[in-house]
């Protein structure tokens, strides 16, 4: 039996996801798997900037790793303590009055469903993830990095069910 010595995360650290595939957000959109590959491949997890509430005048931390997964684009980033809105935003997170994330993009390649009026968003470019009050997602949410992804998942699958047929 091997013990391996597991290292805490740093400080300000936490886990989420700033999308869902399949979710219509409240301005009905609906992202597709494989949407967000392109952008990332060619921004990496340093390309893409971390803001408070879409400002851009307020940057507040990095991002440590994005990638799409079977459930949305998974994210894990740390807060720059020594910005002092970043510390603010630290004690909001920490007591769970703050936990929204939302992603700023330009659409690459989308359509439109005439039926719903959804548009189906297949490719976007990848511009800032966001730390907001009130995610446009509503599943989109961040905790602690304590928290395991499954665990963020699990506590935010009662929000919505996915669209039951598929979308390609």
């Amino acid at each position: 039996m091997r013990i391996q010595n597991i290292t805490p995360a740093p400080r300000g650290s936490f886990r989420g996801y700033a999308s869902l595939f399949h979710f219509p957000d409240k301005g009905n959109d609906i992202i597709l798997p494989g949407a967000f590959a392109k952008s990332l491949k060619r921004r990496g997890a340093k390309g893409i900037r971390m803001l408070y509430q879409h400002n851009p005048s307020e940057p507040i931390g990095v991002w440590k790793a994005l990638m799409e997964d079977g459930r949305g684009l998974a994210v894990e980033g740390r807060l720059l303590l020594n910005i002092a809105r970043a510390k603010d935003v630290h004690a909001l997170v920490e007591a769970g009055a703050l936990d929204g994330l939302s992603i700023g993009f330009h659409v690459v390649r989308a359509s439109r469903e005439r039926a719903t009026g959804r548009r189906i968003v297949r490719e976007v470019d990848l511009i800032e993830i966001s730390i907001v009050t009130f995610p446009m997602q509503t599943q989109a949410r961040m905790r602690p990095a304590a928290a395991s992804l499954p665990a963020i998942a699990r506590a935010t699958a009662y929000h919505h069910q996915p669209l039951n047929r598929r979308l390609s």
